[in-house]
Protein backbone atom coordinates (compact mmCIF):
# COMPACT_ATOMS: atom_id res chain seq x y z
CA UNK A 1 0.00 0.00 0.00
CA UNK A 2 1.93 3.45 -1.09
CA UNK A 3 1.23 6.60 1.29
CA UNK A 4 -1.15 8.38 -1.43
CA UNK A 5 -3.70 5.00 -0.65
CA UNK A 6 -3.30 4.89 2.90
CA UNK A 7 -4.09 9.21 3.09
CA UNK A 8 -7.33 8.74 0.86
CA UNK A 9 -8.79 5.50 3.03
CA UNK A 10 -7.87 8.01 6.13
CA UNK A 11 -9.98 10.51 4.11
CA UNK A 12 -12.83 8.12 3.63
CA UNK A 13 -12.62 7.11 7.29
CA UNK A 14 -13.30 10.58 8.53
CA UNK A 15 -15.95 11.19 6.21
CA UNK A 16 -17.41 8.01 7.21
CA UNK A 17 -17.76 9.15 10.93
CA UNK A 18 -19.03 12.79 9.75
CA UNK A 19 -21.43 11.09 7.65
CA UNK A 20 -22.50 8.81 10.78
CA UNK A 21 -22.23 5.69 8.53
CA UNK A 22 -21.50 3.07 11.30
CA UNK A 23 -22.86 0.79 9.11
CA UNK A 24 -19.42 0.89 6.74
CA UNK A 25 -17.30 1.28 9.71
CA UNK A 26 -15.83 -1.96 9.03
CA UNK A 27 -14.53 -1.21 5.70
CA UNK A 28 -11.75 1.60 7.66
CA UNK A 29 -11.75 -0.29 11.27
CA UNK A 30 -10.40 -3.67 12.09
CA UNK A 31 -11.80 -6.30 13.88
CA UNK A 32 -9.17 -6.24 16.62
CA UNK A 33 -8.46 -2.65 16.71
CA UNK A 34 -7.28 -1.35 19.53
CA UNK A 35 -7.31 2.30 21.09
CA UNK A 36 -4.76 3.92 23.72
CA UNK A 37 -3.37 0.14 24.24
CA UNK A 38 -7.12 -1.01 24.98
CA UNK A 39 -8.25 -3.83 22.66
CA UNK A 40 -11.85 -2.61 21.53
CA UNK A 41 -12.53 -4.26 19.02
CA UNK A 42 -14.96 -3.16 15.60
CA UNK A 43 -18.01 -3.35 17.97
CA UNK A 44 -16.61 -1.33 21.13
CA UNK A 45 -14.69 1.59 18.54
CA UNK A 46 -18.08 1.52 17.19
CA UNK A 47 -19.91 1.77 20.12
CA UNK A 48 -17.69 4.46 21.53
CA UNK A 49 -18.09 6.80 18.43
CA UNK A 50 -21.79 6.66 18.98
CA UNK A 51 -21.54 7.81 22.66
CA UNK A 52 -19.10 10.64 20.80
CA UNK A 53 -22.11 11.53 18.74
CA UNK A 54 -24.43 11.55 21.35
CA UNK A 55 -22.57 13.50 24.16
CA UNK A 56 -21.82 16.20 20.82
CA UNK A 57 -24.25 16.05 18.27
CA UNK A 58 -22.80 18.41 16.08
CA UNK A 59 -19.29 16.49 15.88
CA UNK A 60 -17.09 16.51 12.78
CA UNK A 61 -13.58 15.62 12.55
CA UNK A 62 -11.77 18.44 10.57
CA UNK A 63 -8.52 17.53 9.54
CA UNK A 64 -6.11 20.14 9.80
CA UNK A 65 -2.62 17.92 9.11
CA UNK A 66 -2.24 14.63 7.89
CA UNK A 67 1.01 12.70 7.52
CA UNK A 68 1.43 9.30 5.39
CA UNK A 69 4.21 6.70 6.14
CA UNK A 70 2.56 3.32 5.31
CA UNK A 71 1.87 1.72 7.64
CA UNK A 72 1.32 4.75 10.20
CA UNK A 73 -1.05 7.85 9.94
CA UNK A 74 -0.30 10.78 11.76
CA UNK A 75 -3.12 13.45 12.03
CA UNK A 76 -4.50 16.68 13.97
CA UNK A 77 -7.86 16.68 13.99
CA UNK A 78 -9.71 19.81 15.28
CA UNK A 79 -12.93 20.64 16.57
CA UNK A 80 -15.36 23.11 16.77
CA UNK A 81 -19.01 22.20 18.66
CA UNK A 82 -21.42 21.81 21.84
CA UNK A 83 -20.86 18.63 23.77
CA UNK A 84 -24.67 18.75 25.97
CA UNK A 85 -23.20 17.89 29.12
CA UNK A 86 -20.12 16.88 31.15
CA UNK A 87 -16.94 16.25 28.28
CA UNK A 88 -13.68 15.11 29.94
CA UNK A 89 -14.28 15.48 33.14
CA UNK A 90 -15.19 19.46 32.25
CA UNK A 91 -19.06 21.03 32.50
CA UNK A 92 -19.48 22.17 28.82
CA UNK A 93 -23.31 21.88 28.85
CA UNK A 94 -24.07 23.03 25.61
CA UNK A 95 -21.10 25.87 25.26
CA UNK A 96 -19.34 26.19 22.01
CA UNK A 97 -15.89 24.70 22.61
CA UNK A 98 -12.65 24.51 20.14
CA UNK A 99 -10.09 21.69 20.56
CA UNK A 100 -7.56 19.62 18.98
CA UNK A 101 -6.99 15.77 18.80
CA UNK A 102 -3.48 14.52 17.43
CA UNK A 103 -4.23 10.82 16.81
CA UNK A 104 -1.81 7.89 15.60
CA UNK A 105 -3.03 5.22 13.57
CA UNK A 106 -1.47 2.31 12.58
CA UNK A 107 -2.75 0.06 9.21
CA UNK A 108 -3.02 -3.32 8.73
CA UNK A 109 -4.20 -4.98 5.75
CA UNK A 110 -5.89 -1.38 4.57
CA UNK A 111 -7.18 -0.75 8.10
CA UNK A 112 -7.36 0.78 11.06
CA UNK A 113 -5.60 -1.32 13.44
CA UNK A 114 -4.27 0.23 16.25
CA UNK A 115 -5.26 4.04 17.31
CA UNK A 116 -2.93 6.08 19.52
CA UNK A 117 -4.97 9.26 20.66
CA UNK A 118 -4.60 12.76 22.76
CA UNK A 119 -7.10 15.68 23.12
CA UNK A 120 -5.81 19.03 24.03
CA UNK A 121 -7.58 19.36 26.96
CA UNK A 122 -5.74 22.13 28.45
CA UNK A 123 -7.25 24.37 25.40
CA UNK A 124 -10.69 23.39 26.27
CA UNK A 125 -10.07 24.43 29.71
CA UNK A 126 -9.03 27.77 28.71
CA UNK A 127 -12.65 28.19 27.33
CA UNK A 128 -14.38 27.53 30.26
Amino acid sequence: MTDLDLGDIYRRYLACLNQRDWASLGQFVGDEVTHNGRPFGLSGYRRMLEQDVLEIPDLQFNLELLVVEAPTIASRLQFDCTPAGIFLGLPINGRRIKFAENVFYTFRDAKIAEVWSVLDKAAIEAQI
